[in-house]
């Protein structure tokens, strides 16, 4: 029994108990305390007392950590879960004793506008990330709510769309990140998402909160509603959803459905025990005078954002620039006016802001260096500033542009209509360009812009994403060489929008959106059909260079465990992402040409090697048999595929899996191609072929085989071609005989 308990309360206060107080508390009730709930994926947004329900801007400083498109783009798990500890750190010197995240929904679609909320368009990265925040977090005694379960894959019409998918998709693609952060991190909650999923609201679908979260994942935690996703208070509590917030006044129909025996008493209880045991599980983080260093949290947070941005382009080798050495002109407004977070309920109030601006200053000196805005935030083209920019680059040895995406273009609450860059910054690049070529771009997005219209007039271009309140000085230290950048790609960009593999199915329409793509989301798409990218998943550039010298494999039940020997061949010291990918070589059943299954980084001096040791379990192997309602492993050969990007394979082996499914039982509705296939099929069915055959039969020409092959066997005793229904079934059964 736990400290709190709500065995032996009235019907009524179990009943209060599964709803909210107020906009951000539970209940409290006989002797159960009220706790707080609060908004904070990359940073504590607690509202100040009195303050509105929403209070967009008006919350307590916190550190604002870089957004999840950032953090993951560091692929250090290690990293992550430092910066966890962080965000508990702070939400229990506030005495906040849930964290509202992390969210890992798939980027199903660039345009999504909570994109830089969301991991990776790939589960395996995306639950990786989330399991060590959790980790972190919630070693601080500080419970979490791992979000958006599930589906919640857009901003248009988010609270009535069904997100129309099929199980195995579902699965495999949308399911999995929660699965592994479930499994292995336990979070003290899960957050339903708003939509629906094959037509039944998330608050309220019992497959997904019991059977699936809590049956299968065996999750003993608590599930809580997104801010008003509850649309009927007793077939949410009846689907499993154990808190509603906030509160809407309905928890007297609860009362009454078990009253009138629509609802059992005991579905009650247990939600509210689930509420009581949460209280006693974030006691921790209800510890008076508990403080944190924030000075500390925001180096923490620059060496973050130093890991987050990704160097895509480096022509030349323009970069790093030398301190003290070219005279460098700071052109575009982001420099000065970072966007270093997107907007929203994650909305941070930032402990301090660095910008990129005065941090280059201080590195390069301020008789080295030019600023001009160069455009406005509101896209009107304005000569006078872009005259200005042109002249100060012409001027300098290098023009760095800070371009990127206006907060008013990409927010929680609406999609993005497009990718592009604002017309009048692209107009700006193209003038600044043509009076210095040696132009380095630094891009501010929380979602993937296209690059390829204008990336011949860039040297270089570093992917600075939305890297929290110490990204400028982050900037600055990489693009001045006192940093090496480390990040990679954690989704495709696209040379069009039209590319991705959405594009036709997104967002839906009449309050349907339908998955139509499947499992061919983001690279595993645009890798199985060999479609060109801008630039691929897992990419990355970096000062130094990198290879694999070796790798090792040994195999073991439907596992395998590489070993893989780096190299840095470079003149300096730096950080790589290697990255396992496994290709089925003879899948009987659809499945992307190859899929991430593994990564480590590591950091290695110039003229270092290291070698690392990635293990990848009988799920790396697996697809979702829907027929089975398992994973399984099919048996075969299987290609491993390492490398530092889905398309910068270094080396491939090829191993052999038992699998742990075995051939699937013949009839008469199987075809004679699947006949043949078959280990004990084939053999009964070609030694009654060539019973039945007499000296005079023609040879079967090869076109009439292709054509069989893909007819039932019972079919062509159907047609009268040579067989009989009684000889049919007296095949069927002799495959089912034991073998010798």
């Amino acid at each position: 029994m736990t400290e709190n308990s709500a065995h032996g309360l009235s019907l009524e206060d179990k009943a209060s108990l599964t709803s909210g107080s107020d906009f951000w508390h539970s209940q409290a009730v006989a002797g159960i305390p009220s706790i707080l709930l609060t908004d904070g994926p990359h940073g504590v947004r607690k509202q100040p007392e009195g303050g509105d329900a929403l209070g967009l801007g008006q919350s307590i400083p916190a550190t604002c950590f870089p957004p999840a498109v950032g953090l993951g783009s560091s692929w250090n798990l290690d990293l992550i879960r430092r910066v966890g500890e962080a965000l508990g750190d702070e939400a229990k010197a506030e005495q906040v004793s849930v964290l509202l995240g992390p969210g890992i929904n798939i980027k199903r679609s660039p345009l999504c506008g909570r994109n830089f909320e969301y991991v990776s368009e790939d589960p395996f990265v995306s639950g990786r990330v989330a399991a060590a925040l959790i980790i972190g977090i919630q070693s601080r005694g500080v419970g979490t709510s791992l979000k958006h379960f599930a589906a919640n894959n857009q901003e248009h019409d988010r609270m009535r769309v069904s997100a129309d998918i099929d199980e195995r998709t579902l699965r495999e693609i949308y399911l999995a990140g929660f699965e592994y952060a479930v499994t292995t991190a336990a979070p003290t909650t899960v957050m339903c998402s708003y939509n629906k999923i094959n037509g039944v609201y998330a608050s309220q679908n019992h497959w997904l909160l019991t059977e699936v979260l809590r049956e299968q994942w065996g999750f003993d935690g608590l599930v809580v509603s997104d801010w008003g996703a509850v649309n009927d208070r007793v077939a949410a509590i009846a689907a499993g959803l154990d808190l509603e917030m906030p509160p809407s006044g309905a928890d007297g129909q609860i009362v009454d459905a078990v009253r009138n025996g629509h609802l059992g008493e005991s579905v009650v209880t247990t939600a509210a025990e689930r509420v009581a045991t949460l209280v006693d599980r974030t006691a921790g983080a209800r510890i008076e005078g508990h403080t944190y260093d924030a000075a500390n949290h925001h180096e923490l947070a620059r060496t973050a954002a130093a890991e987050s941005a990704v160097l895509l382009e480096n022509d030349g080798e323009i970069l790093p620039l030398t301190p003290g050495g070219q005279t460098v002109a700071v052109i575009g407004e982001f420099a000065c006016s970072p966007r270093y977070q997107g907007a929203g309920s994650s909305q941070v109030v930032p402990t301090t802001l660095d910008n990129a601006l005065d941090a280059i200053l201080a590195i390069a000196g301020s008789d080295r260096v030019t600023f001009a805005p160069g455009f406005t935030f509101d896209g009107t083209p304005d000569s006078d500033k872009v005259t200005e920019a042109v002249d100060a680059a012409r001027r300098s040895d290098v023009a760095v542009l800070f371009l990127g995406l206006p907060s008013a273009t990409e927010s929680e609450g609406f999609d993005r209509s497009d990718i592009d860059l604002p017309a009048d910054q692209i107009a700006l690049l193209k003038a600044v360009h043509s009076a210095n070529p040696n132009t380095v771009v630094v891009l501010s997005n929380g979602g993937v812009v296209s690059i390829n219209p204008w990336r011949m007039y860039a040297a270089a271009i570093l992917e600075g994403w939305l890297l929290g309140q110490a990204g400028g000085s982050a900037i600055a230290d990489i693009l001045f060489g006192l940093v090496n950048p480390s990040g990679h790609l954690t989704e495709t960009i696209p040379l069009r929008l039209q590319d991705n593999p959405s594009y036709l199915h997104f967002p839906g329409s009449a309050q349907h959106v339908r998955y139509g793509e499947g499992l061919y989301v983001g690279y595993r798409y645009y890798d199985s059909v060999d479609h060109d990218v801008a630039y691929p998943f897992g990419f990355g550039r970096s000062y130094t260079t990198f290879a694999v010298t070796d790798t090792a494999i040994t195999t073991g039940e439907n596992s395998a465990e590489i070993t893989v020997t780096v190299l840095n061949t470079g003149d300096r010291a730096g950080s790589t992402v290697v990255q396992v990918y496994v290709h089925d070589a003879g899948s009987a059943v659809d499945r992307p040409t190859q899929e991430l299954k593994g990564f480590a980084k590591v950091h290695l001096e110039a003229g270092q090697s290291t070698t690392t040791t990635i293990t990848l379990d009988p799920r790396a192997f697996s697809y979702w048999s829907a027929k089975d309602q398992d994973w399984a492993v099919e048996a075969g050969d299987y290609d491993v595929r390492v490398g530092f990007s889905s398309r910068d394979i270094a080396t491939t082996d090829r191993i052999t899996l038992p699998g742990n499914i075995g051939p699937r039982p013949l009839n008469a509705m199987s075809t004679i191609a699947e006949w043949f296939a078959h280990p004990v099929g084939g053999p009964v069915l070609g030694a009654a072929m060539a019973a039945a055959a007499t000296e005079d039969s023609p040879p079967i020409a090869p076109e009439l085989m292709a054509m069989a092959g893909s007819m039932p066997l019972g079919k062509l005793a159907a047609f009268g071609l040579g067989i009989t229904q009684e000889q049919v079934a007296a095949l069927v059964a002799a495959t089912q005989r034991p073998q010798p």
